[in-house]
C-alpha cells in the first residue's frame, strides 16, 4: 500500500510502498477515503526536515542539551551515531483521515465492517488505529469533509477550555485551519467573533463565517479595534491559533481582555509572558492539549478505557462527535477550507504547494468506494534494495520480527556484518520495516510475523518487538524449527519460562540466545580473562544511573514491559553472572523508598551470592542525574582491584598494563554477541550462551523483580501504620 513519509534529514517527502499494518486487539482497519494534510503543522515539520543540522539543533535546543550529556557520558562517536540514526528513521505524517472500516479487532464491540468512521489515523491506504480514536460519521456528510473532524476537535477543546457563554466577545488570533474552524464553533455557541490574522484571504473567509475581523497587512490596530468590539470593557476571552515563535500574540492578548479573562493557547507561541499584564487583571492562561482528554494516555488511547461519561464529558472521542454532529447540522462548513485536492500518488506535488501561505486544507483522495478495492498484502516485495553479497558460504537467512529504533540501529547492520541473508523483517505498522528492509537489503518486508516465522526460506528468527510478545514468538520459532536471537528479556513470567525451558530441551540442534551482550563486549572478555586464574570468592558492586522513565512509559507496565528489572535489570544479573563464572545460589532485592511510584519498582539494590561465596550488588537507580556515566562494574579480590567505566575505559590496581583498555567509542558487545550466535548456527557448534545459564538469569530476575515489588508493598504498609500509630499518639 501507499503511504506518505518523509525523510527528516532531508525533508523530502514520498508516498511509499509499505506493507498493509497488522490488526490488533482494541483497534479498527480502515480503508482510508480521504485525508487532510495540515497546513500549520505539515508545514513546520516540513520546515524542520529541510533546515540543515545546525537549523535543526537552534529549533530543538531541548534535545541539544540532551546531546551534549550523552556526549559526555557515552563519548562523541556513539552520540553521532544515535543522532544520524534517530534523523534517518522516516516520519509517517498525517492525523486527520476518514474512511471505511474493514476489519474489527479482538474487544471492539461499538463500530462494524462498513461503518464510515474518522480517526487520527496516518496518510495511508489501510490504517490501523484505536477505538477510542475513531467516531462513525453520520448520513450527508462527506468523507472529505469528514476528514476536517481531527481539525476540529482541536479547535473544540481550545474553545471548551475557553469556556464561552452566549453574547461573549472572543477573539481568535491566527486564521489558520484550526483558527477558522474555531470563529465557526465560537459561533455556533453564540459568542460574537474577533478574528485576527495578517493574511487578507483568511480574513476574508473569517468574515463569510460571520466573524468582525481585524486584517494585520492593512495596518489595522487591534487594540483599538479590540476595545470597540468590546463596547470598551474588554474582551472575554482569547484563543491564540497562530503559529508563531514571537511572544507577541500572548502579549496582544492580555492587552485586549477584561478583568479576569481567559487566554487559551491552541497554536505554538513564544511564551515570555508580562507578569503586570496578567497580574493587574487576574488574567487566566491554559494551554490546550490537542483533542481533549485522553489525549496522551495509553490506558484511554492504547488499552481503550474509556472515561465514565458523568465525569469526563468530553473526551477526544466524544469530542469527534460533537464536531460531525454540527457539521451534519449545518453548522460547521469546511468546504470553503478546501484549497486543493490531490491523489495520493500525487502527494510529494501536494506537499510542494505549503510553500504558499495562501494555501489552506489540502485534501488527498484514496478512491471513493474503499469495499470495491482489492485486497492490500501484508507483505511487499524490496527488490529495488541494494541487496548484500553474501559473504561466507552457507550463510543462514534471517527474519527480524520488530523494527525499532535498536533493531534498526544495532541489531540489524550486527547480522549483516557477521554474513547472514536478510530475508524478511517484519513490523506492526509496516512503515520501519519497509524503511530498514530497503536500507539493509532485506528480500521483502512484512506485518506478518508468523508467515515470517514459518517461511522455509529463514533459518534464523531474530525478536526485537515488545517484552510482553517475546515468550509467544519463542514458542512459535522454536516450534517452527528455527534458531532463536530474542532481545532481553527472554520472557516475562516463570510460567512462559517454563515452557520455552521444555521446547527448548526438546529441540537441542536449535540454538536459543538472549541478547545479553554486555558479557561480549571486548572489556569484559579482558576482565573475564584477568579473573579466571583467580581463586576465592570475588565482589562485585554494579551500579546502573538508568534515568527516569515515566511511570506511564511501556516498560514500566508489569504486563507490557515487565517492569525495568526484567526489562533491562537483566543484563546486569546475567553480567555479574558471567563474570563470577558460577552459578547463583541465592538473591535479595529492597526497592528504595520516596521514588516515584511506579507498578513496579524502578530503584533497586540487589543482591546476588554464588556457589564459590562470590557476592555481587547491584544499584539499579532510576533516581539519579543524566550527567553521570550509566554503567559502572568494580571488582574486588585477591588485593587486587577492576574498574569498567560505561564500557568506554577499563582500568586496573594490582594487575599491571593488561587491566588497562580504553576505546574511542563505547562497546557493550552488542556486535560480539551476534557474531558469536551466528558462528554458532552456521558451524553447528554450542551456543555461546548455556540454555541453563540463560534459563537460570531469567528466573532470577522475575524473582527479583516480584521480590523488588513485595517489598515495596510491605515497606508502603509499614509506614503507613507507623504514621497512623503516630497520628494516634499526638491526639
Amino acid at each position: 500500500m501507499k503511504q506518505i513519509l518523509q525523510n527528516l534529514n532531508t525533508g523530502e517527502i514520498a508516498a511509499c510502498e509499505v506493507p498493509a499494518p497488522a490488526l490488533s486487539p482494541g483497534k479498527l482497519r480502515i480503508r482510508t477515503r480521504a485525508t487532510v494534510v495540515s497546513a500549520g503543522t505539515e508545514r513546520m515539520l516540513l520546515d524542520f526536515g529541510r533546515a540543515n543540522l545546525l537549523q535543526k539543533a537552534r529549533q530543538q535546543p531541548d534535545k541539544v542539551r540532551e546531546v551534549l550529556a550523552k556526549m559526555r557520558t557515552d563519548g562523541a562517536l556513539a552520540t553521532l551515531d544515535a543522532v544520524r540514526a534517530k534523523l534517518d528513521e522516516p516520519l509517517a505524517l498525517g492525523y486527520c483521515n476518514a474512511g471505511v472500516v474493514e476489519q474489527v479487532g479482538p474487544g471492539v464491540t461499538e463500530f462494524s465492517v462498513g461503518d464510515r468512521v474518522v480517526c487520527n489515523g496516518k496518510h495511508a491506504e489501510i490504517v490501523c488505529v484505536p477505538r477510542n480514536l475513531c467516531a462513525r460519521i453520520p448520513d450527508g456528510v462527506a468523507d472529505e469533509h469528514a476528514a476536517f473532524t481531527v481539525l476540529g476537535a482541536i479547535g473544540l477543546q481550545g474553545v471548551r477550555l475557553a469556556e464561552p457563554t452566549i453574547g461573549e466577545c472572543v477573539v481568535v488570533i491566527g486564521l489558520g485551519l484550526i483558527g477558522l474552524l474555531c470563529v465557526q464553533l465560537l459561533r455556533a455557541h453564540g459568542c460574537r467573533v474577533l478574528g485576527v490574522d495578517f493574511d487578507p484571504s483568511r480574513v476574508d473567509l473569517a468574515r463569510r463565517f460571520g466573524a468582525t475581523v481585524v486584517d494585520l497587512s492593512r495596518g489595522d490596530d487591534l487594540q483599538s479595534v479590540a476595545a470597540s468590539f468590546s463596547r470598551g470593557r474588554g474582551v472575554d476571552a482569547v484563543l491564540i491559533t497562530a503559529s508563531s515563535r514571537s511572544s507577541e500574540p500572548v502579549s496582544q492578548a492580555a492587552k485586549m481582555c477584561r478583568k479576569r479573562g481567559r487566554i487559551v493557547l491552541v497554536g505554538v507561541t513564544g511564551l515570555e509572558l508580562s507578569r503586570a499584564d496578567f497580574y493587574e487583571k487576574e488574567l487566566s492562561f491554559q494551554v490546550s492539549c490537542s483533542y481533549g482528554p485522553g489525549r496522551y494516555d495509553p490506558a484511554y488511547e492504547e488499552q481503550g478505557h474509556d472515561y465514565p461519561v458523568g465525569f469526563v464529558r468530553w473526551t477526544e472521542q466524544r469530542n469527534f462527535e460533537a464536531v460531525l454532529d454540527l457539521m451534519a447540522a449545518g453548522e460547521l462548513n469546511v468546504e470553503p477550507l478546501i484549497s486543493h485536492r490531490c491523489a495520493i500518488a500525487q502527494a510529494s506535488e501536494a506537499y510542494k504547494l505549503l510553500g504558499d501561505s495562501k494555501v489552506m486544507g489540502i485534501v488527498l483522495q484514496y478512491g471513493s468506494d474503499g469495499s470495491t478495492q482489492s485486497e492490500l498484502p501484508r507483505t511487499v516485495a524490496l527488490e529495488a534494495a541494494p541487496r548484500r553479497p553474501r559473504t561466507v558460504n552457507n550463510a543462514p537467512a534471517i527474519a527480524v520480527i520488530g523494527s525499532g529504533s535498536y533493531a534498526g540501529r544495532v541489531l540489524i547492520p550486527s547480522f549483516c556484518a557477521a554474513g547472514t541473508e536478510p530475508r524478511v523483517i517484519v513490523s506492526a505498522a509496516g512503515v520501519s520495516a519497509a524503511h530498514y528492509g530497503r536500507k539493509h537489503g532485506f528480500a521483502s518486508a512484512s506485518t506478518d510475523a508468523y508467515e515470517a516465522m514459518d517461511s522455509a526460506a529463514v533459518d534464523i528468527v531474530v525478536i526485537a518487538t515488545r517484552h510482553d510478545s517475546h515468550a509467544r514468538y519463542v514458542l512459535h520459532a522454536l516450534r517452527a524449527g528455527k534458531h532463536v536471537f530474542v532481545e532481553k528479556p527472554l520472557c516475562l513470567t516463570l510460567e512462559e519460562l517454563e515452557e520455552i525451558e521444555r521446547e527448548a530441551v526438546a529441540r537441542p540442534n536449535q540454538i536459543v540466545m538472549v541478547g545479553f551482550n554486555r558479557r561480549f563486549s571486548p572489556h569484559v572478555l579482558r576482565m573475564r580473562e584477568l579473573l579466571e586464574p583467580i581463586d576465592g570468592p570475588k565482589s562485585f558492586v554494579m551500579t546502573v544511573n538508568a534515568g527516569r522513565i515515566p511511570p506511564d512509559h511501556w516498560t514500566q507496565d508489569p504486563q507490557v514491559g515487565g517492569g525495568r528489572i526484567i526489562g533491562e535489570g537483566c543484563h546486569f544479573v546475567d553480567l555479574l553472572r558471567c563474570l563470577a563464572g558460577r552459578p547463583i545460589v541465592r538473591h535479595t532485592a529492597h526497592a528504595t523508598s520516596g521514588t516515584e511510584q511506579c507498578a513496579v519498582p524502578d530503584t533497586v539494590t540487589m543482591t546476588l551470592e554464588f556457589l564459590d561465596g562470590s557476592v555481587g550488588t547491584i544499584h539499579y537507580l532510576a533516581n539519579g542525574h543524566k550527567g553521570f556515566p550509566k554503567e559502572r562494574v568494580e571488582v574486588f579480590c585477591a588485593g587486587r582491584v577492576l574498574q569498567l567505566d560505561n564500557f568506554r575505559v577499563l582500568k586496573g590496581w594490582g594487575w599491571g598494563r593488561r587491566a588497562r583498555m580504553r576505546l574511542w567509542r563505547q562497546d557493550k558487545g552488542a556486535r560480539g554477541a551476534v557474531a558469536a550466535f551466528v558462528q554458532a548456527v552456521r558451524e553447528g557448534g554450542m551456543a555461546p550462551i548455556d540454555l541453563r545459564e540463560l534459563i537460570e538469569v531469567s528466573a532470577a530476575s522475575i524473582r527479583l523483580s516480584a521480590e523488588a515489588s513485595r517489598g515495596s508493598v510491605l515497606k508502603a504498609e509499614t509506614v503507613r501504620a507507623q504514621d497512623a500509630s503516630s497520628a494516634r499518639s499526638w491526639t
